[in-house]
């Protein structure tokens, strides 16, 4: 009798140490909503991206996923809750570029951006347009050009933040370029949108995702982008290489990672399930055509070394620039 007891204590203590596994917990998960931190406001190209996923993962899971948008300091609020959220698979951060750029611009950040989190997924990448309302009277870049080199740090143009990608392509292309103009710094893409289209601002610098519609529509004009080709979206637009600016590309882009410690089943599953609904025909048309996303898809370890490239590359354009958070 004490013989059989043991070993049936013996085989459900087995029973619960395999349900607490990484691998159980996959296979369960998510048993709960599971947040989305958007560390941006509504208006930008971080709060739709989110949105779009949490409503198709929360059909394709049963499951509700919620954005929650935790706003503020180029996005590092946001950052620093979820780097400080238990580490279990139910809070994820949404980053935008500024994820490389923050470290090396904001001397008190709370988190490690290196080792404190997990890459789950690349998303995709874009270029930036640059542009002006249609009531400015620059045709092109290089009209625009020519007005800053003829008043030097009169001419204004936007970015979504110090330090933003924007606002570190401007810095080089100026350099490049010969001419100074004055950096606005916004506090998301919704709010400096508004100002473009009001001509507040004499230009502005934004994804082809957050400024592709208006241009489209006639609201906005633009005068350049930046990726390496001309953007399927604005194909009409030139990029800064045809325009002189030789081998110039800087590209904006979206991806989603968690607290470090989430099991990696947990992850290499959301990765898997993102994966299956960037392959459907609306969600594709709208990444690729609408946002002019240069979809990724990446696995983790994919993420994990853009990541660090990033980091590298953009860390020493604020160095050698003397870049500070205004």
């Amino acid at each position: 009798m004490v013989n059989k007891l043991i070993r049936n204590i013996g085989l459900a203590l087995g029973v619960l140490a395999v349900a607490a596994s990484p691998i159980a917990s996959a296979q369960q998960w998510p048993a709960k909503p599971v947040t989305f931190v958007s560390p941006f406001p509504p208006g930008g190209s971080v709060d739709p991206l989110a949105r779009l996923f949490a409503a198709k993962l929360s059909e394709a899971l049963g499951q509700q996923f919620i954005v929650e948008n935790r706003t503020g300091a180029s996005g590092s609020i946001g950052t620093a809750y979820v780097a400080k959220a238990p580490a279990d698979g139910y809070t994820f951060l949404f980053a935008f570029d500024m994820h490389a750029t923050n470290p090396y611009l904001i001397s008190k950040l709370t988190f490690d951006t290196a080792k404190d989190f997990s890459p789950v997924m690349l998303v995709g990448t874009a270029p930036m347009a640059f542009a002006t309302a249609p009531s400015k009277p620059y045709k092109n870049f290089n009209d625009y050009v020519k007005a800053a080199k003829a008043k030097p740090d009169t001419l204004s143009y936007g970015s979504v933040g110090s330090g933003s990608l924007g606002h570190l392509a401007l810095t080089l292309l100026q350099k490049e370029g010969g001419f100074k103009i004055i950096h606005i710094p916004y506090k998301g893409g919704g709010p400096m949108t508004i100002d473009m289209l009001g001509g507040q601002v004499d230009a502005g610098i934004g994804t082809v995702a957050l400024l592709g519609n208006n241009i489209r529509a006639g609201k906005l004009r633009a005068l350049a982008v930046t990726g390496d080709k001309r953007a399927a979206s604005l194909p009409d637009v030139p990029t800064m290489a045809e325009l002189g600016y030789k081998g110039f590309s800087a590209e904006a882009w979206w991806a989603i990672y968690a607290p470090t410690g989430t099991p990696k089943a947990i992850i290499d599953k959301l990765n898997a399930e993102i994966v299956k609904i960037t392959k459907q025909p609306d969600v594709n048309k709208q990444l690729t055509v609408t946002m002019g996303m240069n979809l990724k898809a990446s696995s983790p370890e994919e993420l994990g070394k853009f990541t660090a490239s990033e980091m590298a590359r953009w860390s020493k354009v604020i160095k050698d620039n003397g870049i500070k958070r205004d």
